[in-house]
């Protein structure tokens, strides 16, 4: 029997629509000459792909005015029989993914069980993962989630919105390291991308020439559609549209490229 390989995503709420499932999914299977089960874990089914199998949200078990940030992705995807997947590799995308490259090299590279992470381009000391996409087999984790449900003020008394600090830290304190993906096959569209200020107000965002580069983490703002169409839109948390010289530095010109690969 040929290996399927696992693909997961998480949506809830209404900050991502079903388009942005579809797409990634859609993006996912063009980009691999291999077999793919696509999983969304989510909330609302409703205008999903037929070919995306659906699971529930993920849970926490903890009251709800203990979980004051959201831990549904880092902390509840851990959960030792994630959809059914208990013993096999899933590989997690987030939703402001963008597949530029083919990825069959990315499905054969895990060893053994071991989680793999991007190595985040924001921090120092190999200590943080960026978890726009990162690797684990369903069952190794479990620790994670449980720890969460026991201690959920104390991790969100030092971590805050910070969950994907807390998924390296307690990576770390099991098996004492991260292990990343090659540095050349992940960027971020604002750290490598965008260029830098003034140059931003005439030159368009351009997609590095690395050689293997494979996807653009459209982490923050602005979001895919946002880049697409030129704006900086108002952020999600505080609401408030960038503001006096934040005006000036957060400005992007439209990014015409964005609609050749996301689709």
């Amino acid at each position: 029997m040929t290996q399927k390989y696992n693909v997961i995503c998480i949506k809830w709420g209404t900050v991502y629509g079903p388009s942005d499932v579809n797409k990634l999914c859609s993006m996912i299977k063009r980009n691999t000459s291999f077999p793919i089960d696509f999983y969304c874990f989510t909330d609302n089914a409703k205008g999903l792909s037929e070919d995306i199998i659906v699971r529930p949200m993920t849970t926490l078990n903890v009251p709800k005015e203990e979980n004051r940030y959201s831990y549904r992705k880092e902390a509840g995807l851990c959960d030792d029989n994630l959809g059914g997947l208990n013993g096999q590799r899933v590989f997690f995308f987030d939703l402001d993914s963008l597949i530029i490259g083919n990825l069959d090299e990315f499905f054969l590279y895990p060893e053994g069980d071991k989680f793999y992470i991007i190595n985040d381009w924001h921090s120092r000391g190999d200590k943080v993962g960026q978890a726009s996409c990162y690797s684990w087999v369903v069952g190794t984790l479990g620790y994670i989630k449980k720890y969460f449900e026991e201690h959920p003020r104390e991790v969100t008394d030092k971590y805050f919105t910070a969950s994907q600090e807390y998924l390296s830290a307690k990576v770390i304190e099991r098996f004492g390291a991260l292990n990343f993906w090659p540095k050349n096959w992940f960027c971020s569209f604002r750290f490598h991308c965008l260029p830098k200020w003034p140059f931003r107000f005439w030159r368009m965002a351009q997609i590095p020439k690395w050689k293997g580069l494979k996807m653009i983490a459209f982490h923050g703002l602005p979001d895919m559609e946002e880049a697409e169409e030129g704006i900086w839109c108002k952020d999600k948390n505080s609401g408030k549209y960038p503001r006096g010289i934040k005006k000036l530095y957060k400005y992007v010109r439209p990014v015409t490229w964005i609609k050749d690969y996301w689709k």
